[in-house]
């Protein structure tokens, strides 16, 4: 059973994210949503409880097969989340992220990037701009360096196992030789390995400009979702301390997963 959190707070960014996991998990026999809330106060006890219960009803209404809530009182978020998250082993949790000005918050400290920064389970960001259209489609680029060891293949197959789409696998370099070397062709079996259960494809982009090679890469191969790994040594922000990962992040219309490797 793939088990989904999704923590909502009733705003539109994170109905937003709601809906869409709604939509990603409708009619699939092997998953169950959970919606999680935090609310202050006991006051906001019973608002919370009927604003969870409507929202279960709209996901159950879409078609999602299983959704439970679960709800707390105060405490540290981020540390609740990755609690609960433990206790059920989670899959996968979704958050959303609101526009440009927060995106660009969220580089520096919301609750979005912390959780992925501290959590160890999978985190898929989803934009306020995103449409479901299913997910066949999934790329993440890669150096083609050491594989085995900075992708976490466990827990993005967690992820990928719900929706078994095909899977880019990308460079970006302006040498072509790059992509005729033993040493990529070697790490390419690798990833063959890794995830031999899907229909993996790579491609070497000859480009100068990766943003506009990425841009071009999404929309040529219709990509519905990107993957990113944040490196542990980075000790804080890690997701979007790299200057590829903010820039995709900011542009970014389609869903990105981030996974720890």
């Amino acid at each position: 059973m793939h088990r989904v959190i999704v923590p909502v707070d009733f705003s539109e960014t994170s109905l937003n994210a709601a809906r869409y996991t709604a939509q990603m998990l409708a009619g699939k026999d092997n998953a169950l949503a959970v919606l999680y809330h935090n609310y202050e106060s006991q006051d906001d006890h019973d608002v919370s409880l009927n604003y969870q219960e409507s929202l279960k009803k709209e996901f159950l209404k879409a078609g999602v097969k299983a959704v439970q809530t679960e709800s707390e009182m105060g405490g540290d978020l981020i540390e609740n989340i990755s609690r609960l998250a433990h206790t059920i082993r989670a899959s996968l949790i979704v958050m959303g992220i609101t526009g440009k000005s927060a995106i660009r918050a969220a580089m520096f400290g919301s609750n979005t990037l912390k959780l992925i920064d501290r959590n160890l389970y999978p985190v898929m960001i989803i934009p306020p701009d995103a449409h479901y259209k299913g997910i066949k489609n999934v790329a993440f680029a890669s150096d083609f360096k050491n594989v085995e060891e900075s992708t976490p293949a466990a827990l993005l197959d967690s992820v990928l196992d719900l929706f078994k789409p095909q899977l880019h696998i990308f460079h970006v370099n302006k040498d072509i030789s790059v992509s005729e070397s033993p040493e990529v062709a070697g790490q390419k079996i690798l990833f063959e390995q890794m995830f031999k259960k899907y229909d993996t494809r790579f491609h070497f982009l000859i480009k100068n400009d990766f943003y506009s090679a990425v841009d071009s890469f999404i929309k040529d191969y219709d990509i519905n979702v990107m993957i990113t790994i944040p490196k542990h040594q980075s000790n804080s922000m890690s997701l979007f301390k790299t200057t590829h990962t903010k820039r995709l992040a900011y542009h970014s219309h389609i869903p990105i997963l981030a996974a720890h490797e």
